[in-house]
Parts: structure tokens; C-alpha cells; sequence
């Protein structure tokens, strides 16, 4: 990978508005006091429970903090994405610090990283590159991967598409990256047909006793769906997590007043809970 010259903090400042630095001795100082923290927590002297963690016992929490952060923007709710911004600066900070404990690479390393990605994979903005559309932008870095980076040109699209991803990010990823070279459906009611297709053959199966069947029958209705989300320019992670919150809700409420009537949750109140759950949706 050839080496990339930073631009100095002199040279952003003087860059044409807007003004790239308004507030970048402030960020400085932040982040150094968080640094400072965490480094006292990991300290031998400092919090059990921090000195335990280690870059996979905290993979859950970083997932859980990004959909929180995901949460908190669809909700427009600014002080809480406020809030979980801090946390996944936290968690990464951390992390990148454990790693800096083990003598892998510091915590400047990847900053200093990442920051050297950015001016490389910029050069419309650092360099004499033109881009004047975010179509340009995204050709101009596959470009750069391969001829500045050394990255070996995948042997398929999707090879683009990380195989690690949850089933359903994957899915919208898959969808999206093969509608860019013109695989995609031409009409939103084509898309409304295929789910509905997909669910007949669904609902055929359920009564065949074949479990494989039905899982893989299953599996396509499911992707079908995210497809409708896709086509219709929502993200469906997105939508299930708004989903996932308003039944947390409605739920909630079913355990308030339950709980108000000397009740509990069980099978044996479910036309109860039903009626709460109905109350619960017109509120």
C-alpha cells in the first residue's frame, strides 16, 4: 500500500468553506480526557469489570449501542443520539485501546489510519482528482482499492457484500449491489406479486410435514420482503427495529395495567392482555 502524506492541521484550516476545523482543539481535548479515562479504568488499580473486558467479550455491546444510535436518529430524539455517539466512542475507543494494552497497534494507529484512508480515498477534495457526482466518488474508490491498494479485484459483485453480516443486512446488501448493474424489478407492483407468490408457496408447504421445505420457503418470503422494503426506499433493518420497539411498548403496557389489576402475563389472560394490547394501539 503506498503511503499517503496527511494534510496538516494548518492546511485543513485555510481550506475553502466551509470551514473544515471550527472546533477541532475542542474535539482534541475531549477525546484526550476520554482516552485519559479509559486508560485509568484498564489500569491496574482501576474497575474490575473494565480491566476484564477484552475486544470479544464487548462485541455485543457495540452492536447493541449502533442500534441504539440507529433508534435515537429515526426517532429525531437528538440528546439521546447525543448520548449514544459518546457510547460508540467509548466502545471503539476501548477497544482500540485493548489492542494497544497487547502491543498489536495504539489507539493513534488507527486514527492515524483511517484519516490517511480518507485523504487517499479523496483526492477530488486533497488532491487533482475530479468527482462532481457520488456515482464518481464510489468508481474513483473502487479505482484506488485496486491500483493504490493492492485489494484483488473480486470475482463477483457480491463478493462486495460481507458474508458475516446479520441475514437481513446481507439480504438488502446483496439486493441493492446486484439493482446497481440493472438486476432489479421494474415496477413496485412486480415486487408486491413476488411476495405475494412467495407467501402461497409458504402457506402450501405448512401442511406438508416438511420442515426443510418450509424453512427454505420461509427464507424466501423473508427475502422477498426486504426486497418490497428496498424498492420502496426503506431500509428494513430500520423498519424492523421501529417495529421491534412499538410491540416493546404495547407490551410494556400490558404489564402496567396487569400489574395494576394484581395480574401477571400468562396464557390464561390472554383475551385480557388482547384487549389491553388493543387499547394499548389506540393510544
Amino acid at each position: 500500500m503506498q503511503t499517503t502524506v496527511l494534510p496538516s492541521r494548518e492546511s485543513l484550516a485555510g481550506q475553502t468553506a466551509p470551514t473544515v476545523l471550527p472546533r477541532s482543539k475542542e474535539a482534541a481535548e475531549a477525546f484526550s480526557l476520554l482516552y485519559t479515562i479509559i486508560a485509568r479504568l484498564r489500569a491496574p488499580d482501576g474497575c474490575p469489570w473494565d480491566r476484564e473486558q477484552s475486544p470479544a467479550s464487548i462485541r455485543g455491546n457495540i452492536l447493541e449501542e449502533a442500534y441504539e444510535l440507529v433508534e435515537a436518529i429515526s426517532e429525531g430524539d437528538q440528546i439521546h443520539a447525543n448520548e449514544e455517539i459518546g457510547d460508540l466512542f467509548l466502545l471503539a475507543t476501548m477497544t482500540a485501546y485493548m489492542y494497544e494494552q497487547e502491543s498489536a497497534f495504539t489507539v493513534a494507529d488507527a486514527l492515524a489510519g483511517v484519516a490517511e484512508k480518507l485523504v487517499r480515498r479523496h483526492p477530488h477534495v486533497f488532491g487533482a482528482e475530479e468527482a462532481a457526482t457520488a456515482s464518481g466518488v464510489v468508481e474513483l474508490w473502487n479505482s484506488i482499492k485496486e491500483t493504490k491498494e493492492g485489494r484483488r479485484k473480486k470475482d463477483s459483485l457480491l463478493d462486495e457484500v460481507p458474508r458475516y453480516l446479520p441475514p437481513m443486512e446481507r439480504a438488502y446488501k446483496l439486493q441493492k449491489r446486484t439493482a446497481k448493474v440493472g438486476f432489479d424489478w421494474t415496477t413496485k407492483e412486480e415486487v408486491w406479486g413476488k411476495v405475494r407468490e412467495e407467501l402461497r408457496e409458504a402457506e402450501e408447504e405448512k401442511t406438508s410435514g416438511n420442515t426443510d421445505h418450509l424453512e427454505e420457503e420461509m427464507g424466501d418470503l423473508l427475502f422477498s420482503v426486504v426486497n418490497l422494503a428496498r424498492f420502496s426506499g426503506i431500509d428494513p433493518s430500520v423498519a424492523l427495529q421501529r417495529t421491534n420497539e412499538k410491540f416493546s411498548k404495547r407490551f410494556r403496557f400490558i404489564e402496567k395495567r396487569l400489574k395494576e389489576e394484581g395480574l401477571k402475563p400468562a396464557a390464561e389472560y390472554f383475551s385480557r392482555m388482547d384487549s389491553l394490547w388493543n387499547e394499548a394501539k389506540s393510544q
